[in-house]
């Protein structure tokens, strides 16, 4: 058990409290391998809490004990170990579920020299693989992702400009960042930034990226360690490296090196101290051969030496293996290449990747839409199973559609090829195998809007679809089991039939799209809050696609722990409709509510406790548009959540402004406050900007201050300010 997990699961076992347990459980830093001990030196908080707090040290003592025991029985996802003779000659073996495993660790493993690999299982995998069939489909092209071009200046002024959405391993906010910064021109620089983007490493970015771009400034302790440090621009990146410098410098044999890695990565203080002195004195038998040369012999002075393997002391602890980084990157340019060349193609195929996700579908519809590629809604004559691509548009899967299942697609997907396209709905029914194809997958595919090509309002088709169906199916019934006239003859009417629609409108735009929704888990046909899409830029400080995880396809073997979540108690401001409320009474017999708030890039949960609900209790309806400040509330393995301060309508903003002149930004301040004051019972959608006359620039007032710009409003303004002081336009 690792030093944080052990903390968490001694406290629930010890009936803590878990506000307290999370309180200490953060204090741990996070740092590969740290333990208790450890994280008691670094940090002088935890410290004290231990020493001052007995409930504290009660806690950490008993985790103290329990660290580093086996937490339960697991088998490793990817695990494969690999000997010459049969296994159980080796290691004991037990059966476990439906495989053989090893019973002993893998450390145990590594140290009896048995070789484990780790076969990776990505999904991204499976989206390049599915990519280059649709190129194949859509373009008649033949793409082999191992002879594209690595060297491609568009695919990486693609990444360094920082648009990098799906792109494996760079999708992350804060690694779409480093590589705007970084700005990579080789694979290189991806290797790097992949293996720094880490807790630990990151302190070596500033220094890595001021080095790439002034590589006339890169300085090395000795020459001799250029042509190994010299592709990371004189930073220590991977552990390679370390391994090269001992042998290069040292004389260190292969085997020795991978010691040396391996004590200096697991913090073996007695045995790293034991290598200073072999790397800077190197190692003479009793008989006087010379095993290890040692820097002093190949020319290195002592002082270069200790502060070479003082960096390698430094780095080791968080240094990562350069030949799992480069697997990453190359996959990583793999999927920015077909980002960049065959966008819709790529898009589809990670749309089917992540079907099950509505948020995750939802955001990447909205992106491929801003890069004018067209997500056409599902369609009877033209959806297959999954997303599908057509030029450079991506139509709808209909297994995305509730109880639209397997038999059901497949039954559409025949009778449409062996009977041709569906003229119409009558002649959809008509053709179906309506054994097949039940009542309710109908009604879903009506819903979803796969008929409105036909040219039928959804609401005529809602009200006939049942009689319809079973008007098929009773006569088809009748001409199964066959039936005489008078005169003795089998009567069989292959007429098809018809029925009238009735005189009805259509249902409005809300209701319709609330029912794709229902049946699709998004908005087809349009979005709820697509007329104030403008207002939530201009209202929000983020998306809630930014609150959360975006590395859809990093799952869960990303290299280090470069998913950047926003920061526990950061202050946002979000906007959008509330879909669902659940209000729940506290011990106090006090009213809270949790919503689930929805912009147009994704879903998040909001807290609001009793007080804030009570201030604003009109406001939490379903259906209701609203923009909501308050703090981040970020939980280990929890979704990330907000505890709601304020709530507020979402308006529409004006496309006028309004100007007012003050004198300087010693103003600022008690302007605002006179204006909020002032038209405390008047806001309204236009924003307002204070500028100032020294320094002629202009401040916007935040949104409690925003006002109508009608004739009062402006009016009273002036005589506020002066005439000539306010200006609307």
């Amino acid at each position: 058990m690792a030093a944080r997990a052990c903390i968490r699961d001694v406290g629930r076992a010890m009936n803590y409290p878990y506000s307290e347990v999370d309180r200490i459980a953060k204090m741990i830093p996070t740092v590969l391998g740290i333990t208790i001990d450890k994280a008691l030196d670094m940090n002088p908080e935890l410290k004290e809490a231990y020493d001052n707090e007995s409930r504290v040290k009660e806690l950490i003592d008993v985790a103290r004990d329990l660290e580093g025991l086996p937490r339960h029985s697991s088998t490793h996802a990817a695990g494969v170990v690999i000997a010459s003779n049969p296994l159980v000659e080796y290691v004991p073996l037990q059966k476990n579920e439906d495989m053989i495993v090893t019973q002993f660790t893998m450390g145990t493993l590594e140290e009896l020299g048995l070789l484990k690999m780790d076969f990776l299982g990505l999904r991204t995998l499976t989206v390049m693989q599915d990519t280059v069939k649709n190129i194949k489909d859509n373009r008649g092209l033949d793409i082999d992702l191992d002879k594209i071009d690595f060297e491609d200046e568009k695919v990486y002024s693609m990444i360094g400009e920082g648009k990098t959405v799906g792109v494996f391993q760079l999708e992350s906010a804060g690694m779409t960042s480093f590589m705007k910064e970084l700005r990579p021109d080789n694979l290189e620089d991806i290797i790097a930034g992949i293996s720094l983007y880490r807790p630990g490493p990151m302190a070596e970015i500033p220094r890595y990226v001021e080095s790439k771009n002034n590589p006339d400034k890169v300085q090395y302790i000795t020459p001799e360690l250029e042509p190994i440090l010299g592709v990371s621009y004189g930073v220590m990146v991977y552990q390679e490296q370390v391994m090269q410098i001992v042998r290069d410098l040292a004389g260190y044999s292969l085997g020795r090196s991978d010691l040396v890695r391996r004590a200096m990565s697991k913090k073996k203080h007695k045995v790293m101290e034991e290598e200073r002195r072999n790397f800077i004195y190197g190692i003479v038998d009793e008989t006087g051969n010379v095993e290890v040369p040692g820097c002093l012999r190949n020319g290195i002075s002592e002082e270069a030496a200790n502060k070479i393997f003082d960096q390698m002391m430094d780095f080791a602890s968080y240094a990562f293996n350069k030949s799992h980084a480069a697997a990453y990157a190359v996959v990583g340019y793999q999927t920015a290449y077909l980002m960049c060349y065959y966008p819709a193609e790529y898009i589809a195929a990670m749309l089917n990747s992540i079907m099950g996700s509505n948020e995750k579908v939802a955001y990447y519809i909205r992106f491929a839409e801003q890069l004018g590629i067209q997500v056409l809604p599902p369609d009877i004559n033209e959806s297959n199973s999954g997303f599908t691509v057509k030029g450079n548009t991506i139509r709808f899967g209909l297994s995305a559609i509730k109880n639209v299942g397997v038999p059901v697609i497949e039954s559409i997907v025949k009778d449409r090829e062996e009977k041709d396209k569906f003229k119409n709905f009558n002649d959809f029914c008509n053709k179906i195998d309506t054994s097949a194809v039940n009542k309710r997958a109908v009604e879903s595919l009506i819903k979803s809007g796969a008929f409105d090509s036909l040219g039928v309002y959804r609401s005529k088709l809602m009200a006939v679809f049942e009689k319809l169906l079973d008007s098929v199916s009773n006569e088809r019934k009748r001409n199964i089991t066959g039936q005489i006239n008078l005169f003795g003859d089998l009567v069989q009417d292959e007429t098809p039939i018809q029925i009238q629609y009735p005189n009805i409108e259509e249902f409005n735009k809300k209701y319709l799209l609330a029912m794709e929704k229902e049946m699709t888990g998004i908005y087809l046909s349009g979005h709820p809050l697509d007329d104030y899409e403008k207002s939530l830029k201009m209202l929000t400080s983020h998306k809630v696609s930014d609150l959360i995880v975006s590395d859809v396809l990093e799952e869960a073997v990303t290299v280090g722990e470069n998913s950047t979540k926003i920061k526990d108690g950061t202050k946002v401001i979000v906007g959008g409709l509330i879909s669902t409320v659940t209000r729940k009474i506290t011990k106090n017999n006090a009213m809270m509510a949790f919503i689930t708030l929805e912009d147009l890039f994704g879903t998040i949960e909001v807290i609001v406790f009793p007080k804030t609900y009570d201030n604003y209790r009109n406001l939490i309806n379903e259906d209701e548009m609203v923009i909501i400040n308050g703090r981040v509330s970020v939980r280990e393995d929890e979704p990330t959540k907000i505890l709601c301060e304020e709530i507020s309508p979402l308006v529409n903003v004006s496309n006028e402004k309004i100007f007012i002149l003050i004198k300087d930004k010693s103003m600022l301040t008690p302007t605002t406050k006179e204006i909020k004051i002032t038209f405390k019972d008047n806001l309204g959608a236009t924003p307002v900007y204070l500028c100032t006359a020294d320094d002629r620039k202009r401040y916007l007032i935040d949104r409690q201050g925003w006002l109508h710009s009608d004739y009062d409003t402006i009016s009273m303004l002036k005589e506020m300010f002066g005439e000539s002081n306010v200006k609307v336009m």
